[in-house]
């Protein structure tokens, strides 16, 4: 169609996601005006309504919903021609748009995002912080091109890359400290505090403890592992958290750190991205720089 272009398509595409004018301006770096007139000028060009404009948000028509789909593959079509050539140019450059996990993010993402500027000067990364669900919709969608989260995924049509394993612990208050170690059974009697519902990390947990969905509703929640941390400082109850998170999260509260029994819980992490990507080589190089700058920062943590 005359006048379509690909500016066109990214930007319904972002509104589409976001399902607000000014979110999907700040996400594409332009105005909510020039965003709108964009939009506007698509309808044009198409001669039907894509938009149903709300006063808080917007909503896709009949129409917008089919065209957003078929937006993204001609999108993802687009960005893995881009990728093809960038493969064909040795290491990775340019944008390098990666999703990360809550309980992995705040430990991890400055030691990562300064190994990958020493190792690939070219790179422009992009992190996303998001739960596991979030950012394997983006990675099929074409909205990222990797992601460290919890392995195994199942995910078909992702690759995945094992990067390390790490233990869980256990963080009680301090004046427990001297008490023994609770086994998982014991656990499951004491007042465990999780985070929300969404976190993989939280199934992680539940599953160590062999605790059903069906006893969790009278147990207290967090959004973070800083929130939990701080309220069992407050002497309100325990937590599980990853040895990355220990030097960080136990500095500032009053709380005791302690390892479980063996076998004690861990998760292994990994990056990943899609099977289609020209550049999976490449992907396997910054998922390497990635590992070494994480087992760094662990063993840092031990010492």
């Amino acid at each position: 169609m005359a006048g379509l272009s690909m500016r066109h398509l990214r930007y319904f595409e972002a509104l589409a996601q976001h399902g607000h004018f000014g979110r999907a301006a700040e996400a594409c770096a332009i105005s909510q005006p020039a965003l709108s007139l964009q939009m506007k000028e698509l309808e044009d060009l198409l001669g039907a309504p894509l938009i149903e404009r709300g006063t808080r948000q917007i909503r896709l028509t009949g129409l917008g919903e089919v065209f957003a789909e078929r937006a993204r593959d001609i999108l993802r079509a687009a960005d893995d021609l881009g990728d093809l050539a960038r493969a064909s140019l040795g290491p990775l450059r340019g944008r390098f748009r990666v999703g990360i996990i809550p309980t992995v993010a705040p430990y991890l993402l400055p030691a990562i995002i300064q190994s990958l500027t020493e190792h690939f000067p070219g790179l422009d990364v992009r992190p996303r912080e998001a739960v596991t669900q979030t950012l394997v919709e983006g990675l099929i969608e074409g909205r990222l091109d990797t992601a460290i989260v919890a392995l195994p995924l199942s995910e078909p049509s992702l690759h995945e890359h094992a990067l390390f394993e790490e233990e869980f612990v256990l963080v009680r208050p301090k004046e427990d400290a001297s008490k023994p170690v609770p086994n998982p059974e014991t656990l499951r009697e004491m007042r465990l505090l999780l985070l929300e519902e969404g976190h993989c990390f939280r199934d992680q947990a539940l599953s160590f403890c062999k605790m059903p969905s069906s006893m969790t509703r009278n147990l207290m929640e967090g959004s973070s592992l800083t929130t939990l941390v701080q309220m069992v400082g407050a002497g309100i109850g325990v937590t599980l958290i990853p040895e990355i998170a220990v030097a960080i999260e136990t500095r500032s509260a009053a709380v005791s750190v302690a390892r479980l029994a063996q076998p004690c819980p861990t998760r292994r992490l990994g990056m990943v991205w899609r099977k289609t990507t020209p550049l999976s080589e490449q992907f396997a190089s910054v998922a390497e720089a990635v590992r070494q700058s994480a087992l760094a920062h662990l063993a840092l943590s031990a010492g």
